[in-house]
């Protein structure tokens, strides 16, 4: 089972170019994650999950690393990062970085050797490379035209982010190395090495990106790339016991057995996790009356079925061994705020951090930071709009940077009721102090961490949704309708409530828009 240390876990994702800036660069900085280390606690959050600060060439956010082991001095360097991880371990705070295995950029030095027209040299294959000039590939995306070397390469995802070379499940052609192949094997164990130099230096962890794409033609249940993540896991193991992987595989069955502690519920193919908060078709031009979103007060088909049908069966077949990871946003994610009200957000906030597994907050949904409607930037595309700069007061740039307002990373928020921490830190009944308030609940009540068992009670449609979590009984009625459901609540005391919910013998009466954990 996973470390006990994430147990009591709530993680808070910070995408570091948008979250504090402390030189007036316009670009948030380390040093500003460390100044805020503090309110970061105050949240109830333990642990941190940083977006790539590798260096790069920053097409695709970071995501196009050109060297896994210096930072990029937008924000700071390697001694600042360093600092970082010592001073959240001195508040209990655990650090996870973002690794990025599938692809590099290329300009990272490896594919400037590896493509090098002149003698093979030991990154020739380091990258996938075809066997001629203008030959492509059956079911993988390439690039023609761009190397001296007369090859083509496969990418991973953007032009700029060339395939590392796992190998091939079934190799089909004499340029696709198998998975035991020396060179296919030097990748993995470059991957190793860049993991051992991060947590040598006070890493305890990271997020794995694009987690299921290394091994090429593998088969459905990704047996190749599981190989290889099974065997990093026995690294960690012997290695660095401590330290955690979360996936970004949105597939638990399979990335927990492949060695992760930790997988994210993503809005993949419109799954359970997408019916909760983003149940709509488009992002720009969208309005809240066509959000079918199950914490939608006015959701025009409201059934939590269509989330338990896919997480249940997930939940039962890995509780025993990891960890299903639930989030409020990401940085791919359009931000909740887009269709949901803060009345709305605190409703499914409490549901998210009242279910098994290990939760994660993206810096700025404590306040209800809106989705923005901006251009691209660095490769983000309609996801810049969860991007833009946390809102800390009503100074100057909203309190994220004291440089002029055309150096800023992303704009800030240009409306005059923008939240911004400080105002919603004088409001008790704010989003934030009702979130501060959840994660007490949360940290206060074992049966509502990591590993409390969770069992529904009621999930009929048109009726409040009441889980159990251990000996604790949960309900939440997003509906704009007083509901009543009876339930084996006789007896219960509440201790955390959210608008009007009493019991009345085995009774439950919820107003519209409430939430109550009962004891």
């Amino acid at each position: 089972m996973s470390n006990k240390w994430l147990k009591d876990a709530v993680f808070y994702e910070i995408y570091p170019q948008s979250f504090y800036d402390t030189n007036a660069d316009g670009i948030g900085d380390f040093n500003g994650i460390i100044e805020k280390l503090d309110y970061i606690k105050s949240l109830g959050c333990n642990a941190l999950w940083i977006n790539p600060c590798y260096d790069s060439p920053f097409r695709d956010a970071g995501y196009d690393v050109c060297d896994y082991k210096k930072v990029a001095p937008r924000y700071g360097t390697n001694n600042d990062l360093y600092r970082l991880f010592d001073e959240a371990h001195k508040k209990g705070i655990h650090v996870l970085l973002d690794l990025v295995p599938g692809h590099t950029s290329e300009e990272h030095e490896w594919f400037r050797k590896s493509q090098s027209a002149d003698q093979p040299n030991e990154f020739s294959n380091r990258y996938i490379w075809t066997d001629g000039w203008f030959a492509g590939c059956n079911r993988l995306p390439y690039i023609a035209g761009e190397a001296e070397r007369p090859a083509t390469y496969i990418i991973n995802f953007f032009k700029c982010q060339p395939a590392l070379n796992y190998g091939f499940l079934k190799p089909e052609e004499p340029w696709q190395l198998p998975m035991d192949h020396p060179d296919a094997i030097a990748t993995r164990e470059a991957l190793k090495d860049v993991m051992r130099f991060w947590l040598d230096h006070g890493c305890d962890g990271f997020r794995v990106d694009m987690a299921s794409s290394l091994v090429k033609y593998d088969d459905e249940k990704k047996s190749g790339t599981s190989a290889i993540w099974r065997n990093v896991r026995e690294m960690l193991d012997a290695e660095y016991p401590d330290a955690v992987m979360v996936s970004e595989w949105s597939d638990p069955p399979l990335a927990l057995r492949a060695g992760y502690d930790m997988d994210f519920y993503l809005n993949h193919n419109g799954g359970g996790y997408a019916s909760l908060l983003r149940d709509y078709d488009r992002i720009i031009g969208r309005n809240a009356d066509s959000d079918n979103s199950y914490f939608h007060r006015d959701a025009k088909d409201r059934d939590i079925n269509r989330f338990l049908r896919e997480y249940l069966p997930w939940y039962q077949d890995t509780k025993d061994i990891g960890y299903i990871s639930m989030l409020t946003c990401n940085h791919d994610t359009p931000r909740p705020r887009f269709t949901l009200t803060p009345e709305e957000l605190k409703l499914a906030y409490a549901f998210i951090f009242t279910m098994p597994g290990v939760p994660f907050l993206y810096y700025g949904d404590e306040i209800g930071m809106r989705y923005l409607n901006l251009p691209t930037k660095e490769g983000g595309y309609f996801r810049t709009g969860s991007r833009s700069p946390m809102q800390w007061d009503n100074t100057r740039n909203l309190g994220f940077s004291q440089g002029c307002a055309d150096t800023l990373y992303l704009p800030v928020d240009p409306a005059d009721d923008a939240p911004t921490v400080a105002a919603q830190e004088a409001d008790p009944h704010s989003l934030l102090n009702t979130v501060r308030a959840i994660l007490r609940l949360r940290h206060a009540e074992p049966d509502l961490q990591a590993d409390g068992a969770f069992e529904p009670l009621c999930n009929r449609k048109g009726d409040p949704f009441v889980y159990r979590r251990g000996s604790m009984i949960l309900a939440v009625n997003p509906s704009g309708d007083t509901l009543s459901v009876q339930v084996p609540v006789a007896g219960m005391k509440p201790v955390f409530t959210l608008g009007e919910a009493r019991v009345e013998g085995s009774v439950l009466h919820m107003a519209g828009q409430s939430f109550i954990a009962l004891k």
